[in-house]
């Protein structure tokens, strides 16, 4: 019991309260009733504010004797039931809107919170209550994920997920199958387990839970098969090009036929040729790429590249001129330079009282191939990249836009190569839309025989684990 007085300021609400002497408190050690006071002390405890007001308790409690001699603590501050907790400076109703706050916000936008509450903590305080929060007890969940994520550079964790409520249970590092068994054996009751492709995992959950259903789940099939489209659109990297709109009928000027020549001509263009030549030669004899990067001083994925090229211009590619604020006047840069105004600076001038606002550099750039000769550098659309490709051919065609509609056609009906992928690829889209398996075995069939390496090997890894991935 209490004995309670109130000051109320314009600042705060200042509570003088005093705990009753003659009543028994237990000992916090060992449990047992003592009467036996030793001296008095007051805790300074923070509340939840009142009307807007901090409220400050100034509690005056009790130290005292612990009655049993076996008991470890010779003295013992009483507590009060609902108002103070050992070692805390705050009420517990207040420590629990820190928490929650802490919880929903954490804590940079937990502070801010509190401050509007007048509740004065920093963001450290309010991180430090949160990590004091206890775990909710771990339930073993029907449907478990197991995936996992990159920790750093090659070292990687494995995260285990409640698949229904979508929460995180635990995570460790390393991507180990007896550690993810000993999980599942702990843990027992998993009926449903979903994973990536991954063999450690499949084993892991084989050991730990034999009678969870695998399941191989969309996402990791879908990225599977993204990348297989990739390195194919890598391997036909010469067919690219053929997605762009077709040229006119007439030949190229003579201009744009000198300056190919001098791009050819040029020191990168020198260095990419001697540099298929010599891998070329160095892999035709049947070494493997790693002698061949050791004794050319090259990364042995530069030497992969150079080695799947037909030609030295595949790896020789310009990348294009990126848009400037330029490109609206070089219609008017030309009429004046064949009309005999030949000086980068008058042009400029000119430009800018027609609103260009960029610097006299960008004019004499563009003029420099007119001074030779060629015609103005205009931005050129490039062909797609391996990549822009995968993300073309795996597109759903009700959500491709225009530009994709146009070009995508065009590359199939140059490549059949391409035409094949992407045919499978939509096939693979057909089933996991229905989420129908039955097409699954002749689909694999025609994978494997569709005489392309990547989904070939595609073919192999996903009829090993058909069962999951059905």
């Amino acid at each position: 019991m209490l004995v309670v007085s109130v000051d109320v300021s314009d600042a705060a609400v200042a509570i003088h309260a005093r705990t009753r002497s003659g009543v028994p408190a237990g000992c916090t050690g060992c449990g047992q009733l003592s009467e036996w006071c030793h001296s008095r002390y007051i805790r300074r405890l923070a509340d939840v504010t009142l009307a807007g007001r901090p409220v400050r308790i100034d509690l005056s409690v009790r130290r005292l004797y612990c009655e049993n001699a076996t008991c470890p603590k010779v003295t013992f501050a009483e507590q009060t039931a609902g108002l103070t907790t050992r070692y805390q400076r705050r009420t517990p109703q207040l420590q629990r809107l820190v928490e929650d706050v802490g919880v929903v916000l954490a804590g940079r936008g937990g502070a801010r919170i509190l401050r509007i509450l007048n509740i004065r903590l920093s963001r450290c305080t309010v991180l430090s209550q949160l990590m004091r929060v206890p775990l909710p007890p771990l339930e073993t969940p029907r449907v478990l994920g197991v995936d996992d994520f990159a920790l750093y550079g090659d070292t990687y964790g494995t995260l285990l997920v409640d698949a229904t409520t979508r929460l995180p249970l635990t995570l460790w590092e390393g991507r180990d199958a007896e550690q993810l068994s000993r999980w599942l054996r702990e843990y027992p009751g998993v009926e449903v387990a979903c994973r990536d492709g991954s063999l450690t995992y499949r084993q892991g959950i084989t050991g730990g839970a034999p009678d969870a259903v695998q399941v191989s789940d969309r996402f990791h099939l879908w990225q599977g098969l993204s990348r297989r489209v990739q390195d194919i659109a890598s391997a036909h990297r010469g067919c690219l090009p053929a997605a762009l709109p077709p040229a006119g009928e007439s030949d190229p000027a003579p201009g744009e036929a000198t300056a190919s020549h001098n791009a050819e001509d040029s020191r990168a263009a020198r260095h990419a040729r001697r540099l298929f030549e010599a891998v070329q030669a160095l892999t035709s004899t049947g070494r493997s790429r790693s002698s061949v990067a050791r004794e050319l001083g090259l990364d042995r994925r530069t030497v992969g590249k150079y080695a799947r090229a037909r030609t030295w211009q595949e790896v020789m590619r310009r990348p294009p001129r990126k848009p400037s604020a330029l490109d609206p006047y070089l219609d008017y840069l030309q009429q004046r330079w064949d009309e005999g105004q030949h000086s980068a600076k008058i042009l400029h001038e000119e430009l800018q009282t027609k609103g260009y606002l960029g610097h006299y550099q960008r004019v004499k750039m563009a003029v420099a191939p007119l001074r030779q000769g060629l015609p103005l550098d205009e931005p050129r659309e490039r062909p797609p990249s391996p990549r822009e490709t995968a993300r073309w051919i795996t597109t759903h065609p009700h959500r491709r836009n225009l530009h994709i509609s146009e070009r995508l056609p065009r590359l199939l009906d140059h490549c059949p190569e391409l035409r094949r992928t992407h045919d499978l690829v939509r096939r693979f889209a057909a089933m996991l839309d229905n989420r129908d398996a039955t097409p699954l075995p002749g689909w694999l069939n025609d994978l494997t025989h569709s005489g392309l390496a990547p989904l070939v090997g595609l073919a192999g890894a996903l009829h090993e684990d058909r069962h999951a991935v059905a």
